[in-house]
């Protein structure tokens, strides 16, 4: 199949594409600028062109079975008005865009488009499915706004999958990039109370669900893409303080937390409990279920 992706540069997309041409299809990945440090492979091609404004870019989109949609600024940083516009254009724009350039008859295109377990909004030990209803906070409302937007293309006859990301544990970035030096120096811990949970998924198991999804044209809208076995964020800093046998005993209080990450900071001090229904009901094996395992093979490449 011919994929179009957006974000196709960043910690996910690069992994996504490297699987998907391995498995036989070909990517063209939309990108503001070359660096020279992008992937060179047979079956990739880059096309210049920013997703958030109307361009010729538009144009090679109708050209392609599949859509991803990946684009969008990263949520971890403080968030401050002008912050919030970014968040906001970044997503809605490019998939506004994404959507207006597909052919006014799509029925042989799949939409996919990212969104995140956020949606569900903050909860305690409550079990959260696709069905599950959005939330009221930023991220929530956020990730509803991104998803109705994405849904338009159905209008177009194509088939729309939102995919609902867990935290993305990977190699040589992502969340895990950042906590793994301070467990080296000693200074890991769980965060706050350490009793909210953490919706979790490896890459690897993230980029066969698209392969899976791809084949099983059946499966539209909402799809959890995270771990059957989320965890509290306590029992995670144990899991990585196991597996780097250093100690995790370095809480990070609440309230500094919030003082430094402001509204960002109740994303990580809260978290909700999710579970991949439906790709559980679809037949989806996990690779890495557990949360060991899945650290293992990231930081000891086992």
């Amino acid at each position: 199949m011919k994929i179009f992706m957006t974000g196709g540069t960043g910690f996910v997309g690069t992994y996504l594409s490297k699987l998907l041409i391995s498995e036989g299809h070909a990517v063209t990945i939309l990108t503001q600028a070359l660096t020279g440090t992008e992937l060179k492979m047979t079956e990739l091609a880059y096309l210049i062109g920013s997703p958030t404004i109307k361009g010729k870019w538009q144009e090679a989109v109708r050209d392609h079975d599949v859509i991803i949609n990946l684009a969008g600024a990263s949520i971890f940083s403080r968030w401050t008005q002008d912050q919030k516009k970014i968040l906001l254009s970044s997503r809605i724009e490019t998939t506004r865009n994404l959507v207006q350039a597909l052919p006014d008859s799509a029925k042989h295109i799949t939409f996919f488009s990212t969104s995140a377990v956020g949606y569900y909004g903050f909860h305690e030990d409550e079990e959260l499915v696709e069905s599950s209803p959005s939330g009221n906070d930023f991220l929530a409302k956020l990730a509803y706004d991104w998803e109705q937007e994405a849904l338009r293309a159905q209008d177009k006859g194509a088939r729309v999958v939102i995919t609902r990301f867990g935290i993305v544990l990977g190699k040589n970035g992502g969340a895990l990039g950042q906590m793994i030096p301070l467990f080296k120096y000693l200074l890991g811990g769980p965060l706050g109370s350490g009793r909210q949970w953490f919706s979790w998924v490896h890459m690897h198991d993230l980029a066969k669900a698209f392969i899976f999804l791809l084949s099983h044209k059946n499966i539209s809208g909402p799809v959890n893409l995270c771990s059957p076995n989320p965890l509290r964020n306590r029992d995670l800093g144990d899991a990585i303080g196991r597996v780097l046998h250093r100690p995790s005993l370095m809480p990070a209080p609440g309230f500094m937390i919030r003082l430094i990450l402001g509204e960002f900071g109740d994303v990580l001090l809260k978290g909700q409990r999710v579970i991949p229904h439906c790709l559980l009901e679809a037949g989806f094996k996990f690779r890495y279920p557990n949360i060991e395992e899945a650290l293992k093979n990231i930081i000891l490449d086992e």
